[in-house]
């Protein structure tokens, strides 16, 4: 199945993967409407995880949502069932995208400290090639790629928007990590929503 031409696909110039942008995935009034939703209606959680011998907050709030449950960073999410915004926004996703998604992963990152580090989505449960469709809402973050192997490439950044979509599909995962870094710049509250097609383990 091929992308909807309805949405203005902005493909990325970075070699050894597949990976869209659209700045204006929703509108403005549609992206405040569904940041308040799911600032609310979402379980947060304060998750933690072993670093060095110790266990330490993770630098952001999450929550995990769908059929299916995941392990990532050592941690195993039970997944919590399907609030009617989520629903909404896979099938907005599905249509547009013209791929199936059985969970997301949802990440609350509360000011310019909270962060995520460099790392690809590769778990086995994701299949060869994953279709990871993240969407963000409330302030805008950078948005950093590196490649894994080719390191004379230089890193890639982005300013991910409000009601913005960044698909990544095909090979992109097996040769490029990616990252929210930490910003010293005030910023705004941001929510992450990264949908994926979770298998059973083999």
């Amino acid at each position: 199945m091929s992308l909807n031409a309805d949405k203005n696909w902005q493909q990325l110039p970075l070699p050894d993967a597949e990976v869209y942008y659209v700045p204006a995935f929703f509108s403005q009034q549609e992206s405040c409407h569904y940041f308040a939703q799911l600032q609310e209606q979402v379980a947060w959680q304060q998750e933690h995880i072993s670093m060095f011998g110790k266990k330490l907050p993770m630098p952001r709030l999450t929550a995990w949502y769908g059929d299916k449950g995941y392990t990532y960073s050592g941690l195993y999410n039970q997944p919590q069932p399907w609030l009617p915004v989520l629903q909404e926004l896979k099938h907005k996703l599905e249509e547009q995208t013209g791929k199936p998604y059985n969970s997301v992963l949802l990440n609350f990152y509360r000011n310019g400290s909270d962060s995520m580090g460099w790392h690809a989505d590769n778990e086995p449960e994701l299949g060869q090639h994953p279709a990871i469709a993240s969407l963000s809402f409330g302030g805008t973050r950078r948005f950093g790629f590196r490649h894994r192997y080719k390191k004379e490439l230089q890193n890639h950044y982005l300013t991910l928007q409000h009601g913005s979509l960044l698909l990544m599909q095909g090979s992109t995962q097996h040769f490029w990590q990616h990252s929210i870094p930490k910003t010293a710049t005030a910023v705004e509250p941001r929510i992450n929503l990264t949908f994926r097609y979770v298998h059973e383990r083999a």
